[in-house]
């Protein structure tokens, strides 16, 4: 197998250079989520395609860690390889570190590539890994080394992202940072994380699939700014553009020399967990690093208000295209030939006929049946199921728009349905209009909302390995930080503007996979003397299929917010409809 033969290649290449363990991580060296081809490391050495997870291969073992999302996937893509599965999270699985600690003799050396891994993760490294004076070398990219047909960088040109979608120009933006700089005492401030710049510089580009930025770094001082990138890249308009908003030009990789020359002395601010190795260590000694998280990660959390009027307009288009599509299916499933790929590609047509729709927000998961119990399945013609008239399809998908960035998962059911797979569907919509509706104390995070979209499963002693919700980029990353909504302790206080994503799920492996998404954004809500409380405001609106529900199981408060949501959704979406699916939603949309 062509996996099996990377691996001993890159044994022989370990043993050359003196190394007993590398690490493959899912990096480029912006610490991205979502990777250009030319950064699919990890997959190349293993096979594994999911988004997230580490490789580490010794002379005798080669192991894959991902987390609950990708488990089944993960078990079906290494299968046939010498690699092993650890399930991130599960009892009794050590972390990569701690499984190298514990098996690497003293003195032992570990590699890494560090253009690609964060400073915060090296830094963690070289402290655990001291217990037993394991060295780390991070200066080798052996994968490099031996991928002779490795991607070329894209070279896409950029363009600039104009101020009546992004409400602010980059000259305002970056005053913005300098005044937060300045609370923090710091001179200079490296960005390397993709979209903080894209957002900061109103910039965007095609060199990551679905995520519209741009290979690039920054540096700001208190009078200067700075975009280092391939000059390539940067039509004379877009140069203008950002001449005009006070930012210079340099190339790409120009950045480690302006970092190498800060003077001595100067505060510096950064994120370790947003920048590489490789940059952090050419920062002089005799300056005093200042880490947080990026100001820019804080500031684009919370949309201002031009954003979020841009963003419901894209949430009515995307959601007439998603209307439009579910109309197609359910009157088509059983009479034509329909599979997941092609199923996937109808609702992209349908998105393509919206204005400002530039390309999808993420690779669409449409799983039908059993494949849905994978959490991030991607159909491929080898693995794609023909739909038929009976079970579940869940699709996962969203657009990119010049005026915002959606995300929504429906579920639908196209024919027979178990009583099993109906309450677990009653019970998946419940937990999402449970915490939906919620009204919050300020200062709340993610983590003490949670609770409310898994309490109705937690009764029945069911549970789903993921968080609840995220947030959503605008016209950016669909996975946005720096709020959460998640089981994993949060300090990010819920504030007003930022949007996140509310889908709980259930995932029985084998048979079927459930899960309802909305985004909403947060608004202020009643103030009394116990303080300010806060709700969530939907953006996105399209029909929940009641074929799925058990009317029963919904309390009185859960049915009316089922009733009054799918009102709104046909008041809001039927003036984009021609009369068959003005009547088809009407009938979709009826009060339970």
């Amino acid at each position: 197998m062509i996996i099996n033969e990377r691996i001993k290649n890159l044994r022989k290449l370990m043993k050359e250079k003196g190394i007993n363990a590398y690490i493959i991580p899912t990096f480029d060296p912006h610490q991205s989520e979502y990777l250009g081809d030319h950064w699919q490391d990890r997959v190349w050495i293993s096979g594994f395609t999911g988004s997230a997870g580490t490789v580490v291969i010794t002379e005798r073992k080669a192991i894959l860690w991902t987390d609950g999302r990708y488990f089944i996937q993960a078990e079906k893509q290494i299968k046939d390889s010498e690699i092993e599965l650890f399930k991130m999270g599960m009892p009794g699985v050590p972390t990569y570190q701690e499984w190298i600690i514990d098996n690497l003799k003293l003195g032992d050396t570990v590699g890494i590539n560090g253009k690609i891994f964060p400073q915060s993760d090296v830094k963690n490294m070289e402290k655990k890994f001291s217990s037993k004076n394991i060295k780390i070398v991070d200066s080798e990219d052996l994968i490099e080394e031996l991928w002779s047909d490795r991607p070329e960088l894209p070279m896409d040109k950029i363009f600039v992202h104009d101020a009546k979608y992004a409400g602010k120009t980059p000259r305002e933006k970056i005053e913005e940072v300098r005044r937060e700089l300045k609370k923090k005492g710091a001179d200079y401030y490296i960005l390397g994380s993709l979209d903080d710049i894209a957002w900061l510089y109103n910039i965007r580009g095609n060199d990551v699939r679905c995520n519209p930025v741009v290979t690039s770094y920054a540096l700001i001082s208190m009078d200067k700014a700075f975009l280092f990138v391939h000059q390539e890249k940067v039509p004379n308009e877009v140069r203008e553009e950002l001449k005009k908003n006070g930012i210079d030009i340099e190339e790409y990789n120009e950045i480690r020399k302006y970092a190498e020359e800060i003077p001595r002395g100067k505060n510096v601010f950064l994120d370790p967990s947003r920048i590489n190795r490789w940059l952090y260590k050419s920062i002089p000694k005799e300056c005093h690093v200042i880490e947080g998280i990026n100001i820019t990660t804080t500031l684009k959390g919370v949309k201002n208000s031009v954003e979020i009027e841009n963003l419901k307009n894209a949430y009515i288009k995307d959601g007439v295209a998603l209307v439009k599509f579910i109309y197609w299916l359910k009157n088509n499933i059983g009479r034509i030939s329909m599979t997941e790929i092609s199923a996937e590609n109808k609702l992209e047509d349908f998105r393509k006929q919206q204005e400002l729709f530039v390309e999808p927000s993420f690779d669409t998961i449409c799983a039908y049946k059993d494949h849905a119990a994978m959490m991030h399945y991607s159909a491929t013609k080898e693995s794609q199921y023909t739909l038929e008239k009976e079970g579940m399809l869940l699709i996962d998908s969203g657009g990119q728009y010049l005026d915002g960035t959606t995300d929504i998962t429906r579920t639908f059911i196209l024919g027979n349905i178990s009583e099993e797979e109906k309450r677990s569907y009653t019970l998946t919509l419940k937990g999402h209009i449970d915490l939906i509706k919620t009204r919050f104390l300020y200062g709340a995070t993610g983590s003490s909302l949670d609770i409310m979209a898994r309490f109705p499963l937690w009764q029945e002693g069911i549970d789903y390995k993921c968080g609840t919700g995220h947030g959503v980029g605008f016209f950016l990353n669909v996975h946005e930080g720096p709020h959460t909504i998640s089981p994993v302790p949060n300090k990010v206080k819920m504030e007003k503007g930022m949007v996140v994503t509310v889908e709980p799920g259930v995932y029985k492996e084998g048979k079927y996979g459930i899960r309802i998404e909305n985004d909403v954004v947060v608004e202020e809500d009643i103030n009394t003397d116990s303080g300010q409380f806060m709700k969530f405001e939907i953006l996105s609106y399209c029909p929940i299929d009641l074929e799925g529900i058990i009317p029963e199981l919904l309390d009185e408060s859960e049915r009316k917010w089922l009733n009054d949501y799918h009102e709104k959704v046909y008041d809001k979406l039927s003036p984009y409809l021609n009369g068959e699916e003005k009547r088809w939603l009407k009938e979709v949309t009826r009060n339970i």
